[in-house]
């Protein structure tokens, strides 16, 4: 099935336009991006259960942008009505944009092109297969109390089983003077983590799901439980590793981690027009080994996939690197105007209420012909990484520091059973991405995650890739 458009934004829509007509009467170019959207979270562990509203995924709003032929200007609402209209005029025209002639001192008016306003008339919805807000709360939770109460129960050294389950349905509306657009979408994530102890030792495992669609994604977390408890118990055997620089085969999720912190930060344009991002002097340039092409966008459905950005730019496919040879950025509008390319379809806002940065979506390697067997056969001594946990990048220079819950020890090209943990992966990103030498024959991506501009503007992203085989330095 597909998700039915919104009923308050379809009853709203000739308000919108009746303010869209009277703007572009005052503005060459005008506007207006409008949300309604739910989000919801569930948990269940030894603590209790919660089941509340996700107040960063929900909300109902608007943003109306306008260019007076040198500069623009955004103005957010919640409400409109027939009453409110000439309010919200005035608001722009005699409040809003009057704002630039009070700049503080040392700060000067950008002066910019008009966006080109493509005509772009379309209505799209993703797919699903069961709706949360129809299965309803009573059996959600009692699908995930399920989970948790079996995961308590694996072992006597299990402390703790919480298991999650979140989603968001979100409608938009586009419009300007040439664009009516309208996009309708639901994704769902969930997580398992168990927590088990070994004296004052506590150790625990994370599995994540997520999908472009409904709650039929609790199916798959249903028979993962065993795989998380055996997974976590056998950390509580880990030992720290030897730091060093070794041969390494990546998980598609830790691959994943190091695509997004270690290369889509740092192509992210808004930074090159300040200056804060290296990758902009090496467009054209080898930055990763020849096996490598990345992407962002929409070419793939995951929980990250929209139809238009929030600047009503259509969603699209961006190969950012190609056979390892770094070939663009991603972009919001603005960014793109002031550096003379094209957008990307990356203008995102964590709500109505907040500014457009440029931000990725699915970002990704594709996959390459080796059979995992065979990789993991290469290596003389080095180790399998799983379990990625948390990243953080250096886009001024190249730096990344991540961290992976095991290392599985490989000898003479066969695992051993011995395990390592917690590993921290350190080093510059072109000498880990020129290192690839191996790249499995099949990609897969996650999105259970957020993804923080610095440390807020949060939105919702996916990534991934294949198998790879690199030197990374791990402590």
């Amino acid at each position: 099935m597909k998700v039915k458009s919104s009923q308050y934004l379809e009853q709203v829509k000739p308000l919108l336009k009746e303010l869209l007509n009277s703007l572009l009467e005052e503005f060459s170019y005008a506007s207006i991006l409008a949300t309604d959207s739910k989000g919801k979270n569930y948990a269940v562990s030894k603590n209790g259960t919660v089941i509340k509203e996700d107040s960063l995924l929900s909300g109902r709003g608007f943003v109306a942008k306008v260019y007076d032929g040198n500069s623009y200007g955004e103005y957010s609402f919640n409400e409109i009505s027939e009453g409110s209209i000439e309010d919200i005029l005035y608001n722009i025209k005699f409040s809003l944009m009057p704002l630039k002639e009070s700049l503080p001192e040392g700060i000067t008016e950008s002066k910019y092109k008009e966006l080109l306003d493509e005509p772009n008339v379309f209505k799209e919805s993703t797919e699903y297969i069961q709706n949360p807000e129809e299965l309803g709360d009573e059996k959600i939770v009692a699908f995930i109390t399920k989970l948790s109460e079996e995961g308590k129960q694996f072992d006597d050294k299990i402390l703790d089983c919480i298991v999650r389950c979140n989603y968001q349905q979100y409608h938009k509306l586009f419009l300007s003077r040439n664009k009516d657009m309208e996009q309708n979408v639901l994704w769902t994530t969930g997580s398992i983590i168990i927590l088990a102890s070994r004296g004052e030792e506590i150790k625990n495992y994370f599995k994540g799901y997520s999908n472009l669609g409904g709650t039929e994604l609790l199916e798959e977390m249903k028979d993962d439980i065993k795989f998380v408890a055996q997974n976590t118990l056998e950390l509580l055997e880990s030992e720290p590793i030897k730091p060093g620089e070794y041969d390494c085969i990546c998980t598609p999720e830790v691959t994943g981690m190091i695509v997004h912190e270690a290369f889509g930060h740092g192509v992210e344009m808004d930074m090159f027009v300040k200056k804060r991002a290296l990758a902009e002097k090496y467009i054209g340039e080898y930055v990763a080994s020849n096996l490598i092409t990345m992407h962002d966008g929409a070419a793939v459905k995951e929980a990250a996939t929209y139809f238009f950005d929030d600047e009503g730019v259509p969603a699209q496919d961006t190969v950012i690197i190609e056979k390892g040879i770094l070939k663009r950025g991603i972009s919001d509008s603005q960014s793109a105007m002031y550096l003379n390319t094209k957008p990307t379809g990356n203008g995102r806002r964590e709500s109505y209420e907040r500014k457009a940065y440029t931000r990725m979506t699915n970002t990704y390697f594709e996959a390459g012909k080796d059979k995992l067997e065979d990789m993991i056969a290469s290596i003389q001594y080095g180790f399998l990484l799983e379990n990625a946990s948390s990243g953080m990048e250096d886009p001024k220079n190249w730096g990344i520091q991540c961290m992976v819950n095991i290392a599985r020890e490989i000898k003479e090209g066969k695992l051993t059973g011995k395990i390592f943990s917690p590993i921290v992966m350190t080093g510059y990103v072109p000498d880990l991405l020129k290192s690839i030498s191996m790249i499995s024959d099949t990609t897969v991506l996650s999105g259970g995650g957020f993804c923080g501009k610095g440390y807020k503007e949060w939105v919702k992203v996916s990534d991934g890739g294949p198998y790879i085989k690199a030197k990374i330095r791990l402590g």
